[in-house]
């Protein structure tokens, strides 16, 4: 498990030393880009991290370390175990209207989680895509964006991973001054007939964002998000965006996320959310807290 930790930091030490002599609003083809007044700057999503993203074209380094409880009541799929995540996503504006965004990749750890996944331990599947930020008001506060990502099946089944998966989304993002409201929907395409013994399925999502500019150095958050499974399957349970699980058509998942972001640094905000299940279905979710740094150059 050292090892593995050793190789993410190495990993995030690559990342942040190539980009040290960046100014703010680093673009790599063209100029800086004008940052907005602090009051007027929306927090990153906080949760769903592999599919909540935002309107606007930034370059920074985000760190991930997420805790699932599961829930008992799985069909014998899970016992009351845990996983955890970490995970390290670099975001790149390519120009002021285009952005580079590695969304995926990480290590996953099962803990006691049942029969199927027992201890099980691997690697996430990689993801990267590019978005448009086809409208940029500042003005008005007001930004539209779409993306294409593709997620490579270069993890480990053991940990749910293996998958490929063509991602397309749309996002809006409006801020009132100093309360920054935001939307994403994504459509997931399952590009393969995965050989898993519990299957995999195309999945529609969606993710609602809302957060306040409380003082220069804190924000409160809450999120909303949604997963509903396009296709039938012999096995109703969600892997929602934990792992390649079916669901099945009916089988959706609604999740509530109550967090907040801590500026101590510029450029960097300290952030951490709970985030519970609304409804009662069969899903790999539970609940579960996320941590997470993001530095933006």
């Amino acid at each position: 498990m050292k090892s593995k930790i050793h190789t993410l930091a190495s990993l995030s030490l690559l990342a942040l030393g190539s980009t040290l002599n960046a100014q703010g609003g680093f673009v790599l083809f063209g100029d800086s880009a004008a940052k907005p007044a602090p009051e007027q700057k929306a927090v990153r999503p906080i949760s769903a991290p592999y599919f909540h993203e935002d309107s606007f074209v930034t370059t920074d380094l985000r760190a991930w370390y997420v805790q699932h409880d599961f829930d008992s009541d799985t069909k014998g799929i899970l016992n009351n175990g845990s996983a955890s995540v970490m995970a390290l996503q670099l975001r790149v504006a390519l120009t002021e209207s285009l952005q580079l965004v590695a969304y995926k990749d990480g290590y996953t750890e099962f803990d006691d989680a049942g029969p199927v996944l027992d201890d099980n331990s691997g690697w996430n599947d990689i993801g990267a895509g590019i978005k448009w930020a086809f409208i940029q008001d500042w003005e008005n506060q007001f930004h539209m964006a779409a993306g294409i990502g593709y997620e490579f099946s270069w993890g480990d089944e053991e940990v749910l991973q293996d998958s490929d998966e063509l991602r397309l989304w749309l996002s809006a993002n409006k801020g009132f001054d100093q309360l920054h409201l935001g939307a994403t929907v994504n459509a997931i395409l399952s590009e393969d007939d995965s050989d898993s013994l519990l299957g995999n399925s195309d999945m529609i999502t969606a993710h609602v964002h809302a957060d306040y500019y409380l003082t220069e150095w804190l924000s409160p958050v809450v999120e909303v998000n949604a997963y509903f499974a396009q296709d039938d399957s012999a096995v109703p349970f969600s892997g929602v965006d934990a792992g390649s699980l079916p669901g099945g058509d009916g089988e959706d998942t609604y999740t509530v996320a109550l967090g907040a972001e801590l500026r101590v640094l510029e450029g960097l905000g300290l952030r951490v959310a709970y985030e519970t299940e609304l409804n009662d279905n069969e899903s790999l979710f539970g609940d579960r807290w996320t941590l997470s740094a993001v530095y933006e150059f």
